[in-house]
């Protein structure tokens, strides 16, 4: 499979790359060097948004006028015009301990929010804590969800929105729920597939409408498509060590777009891997589910 580099970088946690085809744009995150970029891919004109805080995740509005963030201080607001981040709402946690990680909507425009353990003074703490997954709309603001862990990631759905695909990264597990699209309700968790160490911990993902489900396996070097019954596929090897998430783009969303990092890695790591941070590009033969944009 050719792999080719889509954007040179050294991005820190490079994450949650999204396209927008109107623009021919993929915009993704930096969660460590906090910030927000859009890359358009034909003049290679780069826009970046500074953001005050950690960012795990965001979810860009309808007409891409601006988006939601998920910032360690809580949800926020950045208008693209101005760059103005304006607060939405607090943390549903403490900002000392955890930071959000990972979010994505559904087709109805819910944008779910996972979180990480990751204080800001880890000498000070002995133990992990979980925290919930979360959704969000606009008009209600925050609802807990019926899943806990110390690291979420890997949210997606299938193409008929009837299943939810979740990780907790921790454990190297990734689940699988029923989803109820009208009532945005998940219920009967399943193991839909479980990595062990050896193989990398189960990041961001991606949907085909073949109904594979794309995985970053953070560590190891790979992204992995897994079959809708849990079996594995076929692995895409990357000359980096962390891929962290994918995503379908380009001319009928042929393209799967994977953000890396650099961070944790050693002067020798980062001498052996000159492409780290770098976002990769693959015809894989599948076409993609649409991220979702619409916040409700």
């Amino acid at each position: 499979m050719d792999i080719d580099v889509a954007m040179p970088g050294s991005a820190t946690i490079g994450e949650s790359p999204t396209w927008v085809g109107a623009e021919k744009a993929i915009y993704w995150i930096d969660v460590k060097a906090p910030a927000l970029y859009r890359l358009q891919v034909e003049t290679n004109q780069q826009t970046t948004w500074n953001m005050p805080s950690d960012i795990g995740g965001f979810a860009l509005n309808g007409d891409s006028t601006g988006a939601v963030v998920a910032l360690r201080q809580g949800l926020h607001s950045v208008d693209f015009h101005s760059g103005r981040v304006t607060p939405l709402a607090p943390p549903p946690f403490d900002p000392a301990r955890f930071r959000f990680n990972e979010g994505a909507c559904d087709s109805r425009g819910r944008f779910w929010i996972g979180v990480m353990f990751d204080p800001l003074n880890p000498d000070a703490v002995d133990d992990q804590d979980m925290s919930s997954l979360h959704s969000f709309t606009l008009r209600d603001g925050y609802r807990r969800e019926p899943d806990a862990a110390t690291l979420h990631n890997g949210i997606a759905w299938s193409p008929d929105g009837s299943v939810m695909y979740l990780s907790h990264s921790q454990s190297g597990t990734i689940y699988q729920y029923a989803y109820d699209l009208p009532s945005g309700r998940m219920s009967d968790k399943q193991i839909f597939a479980e990595i062990p160490k050896e193989q990398g911990v189960p990041d961001g993902a991606a949907v085909d409408t073949d109904g594979g489900y794309w995985c970053a396996l953070h560590g190891a070097g790979r992204v992995r498509r897994y079959l809708p019954d849990g079996r594995v596929d076929c692995d895409i090897a990357l000359p980096v060590s962390q891929p962290t998430m994918c995503a379908f783009g380009g001319d009928g969303l042929a393209d799967l777009y994977m953000t890396s990092a650099t961070d944790g890695l050693s002067a020798e790591q980062r001498g052996s891997e000159p492409l780290a941070g770098s976002i990769f590009r693959a015809r894989t033969g599948r076409r993609g589910c649409h991220r979702h944009h619409v916040i409700c």
